[in-house]
């Protein structure tokens, strides 16, 4: 099982080591992330959710982490997450049947580090 705090932290810690390697593209990518997930027309909640949803459906527990983790932090309640793990399933089928329950078993472990705080 997958320690979902753990590979978030993990995942940080290597995108940093990336960043020194390839300052620029890294950097750029950062500048994209901060544009595109902040509040406009749609807030940054509804934003992760979508970005919740896509990292279902192509698979990428990185992704999972980050995004369940950003969720949370933008506010999302448990329900608003279950429902867009649900509009991934919609999209993707089984295979997001499957990361959906990665996605959930990560917003139990992101809420249980969060009660310990």
């Amino acid at each position: 099982m997958k320690n979902y705090p753990q590979h978030y932290e993990h995942m940080k810690e290597l995108m940093g080591k990336l960043g020194q390697e390839i300052p620029d593209t890294m950097g750029a990518f950062s500048q994209l992330h901060h544009a595109s997930s902040g509040d406009g027309a749609l807030n940054s909640q509804t934003k992760e959710l979508i970005a919740l949803g896509i990292a279902i459906a192509v698979h990428c527990d990185g992704c999972i982490a980050f995004h369940v983790h950003d969720a949370i932090a933008a506010g999302a309640t448990r329900k608003q997450i279950a429902e867009a793990i649900g509009v991934a399933v919609l999209m993707g089928g089984g295979p997001s049947v499957m990361y959906g329950c990665e996605a959930l078993e990560a917003l139990a472990q992101f809420e249980a580090v969060q009660l310990e705080k």
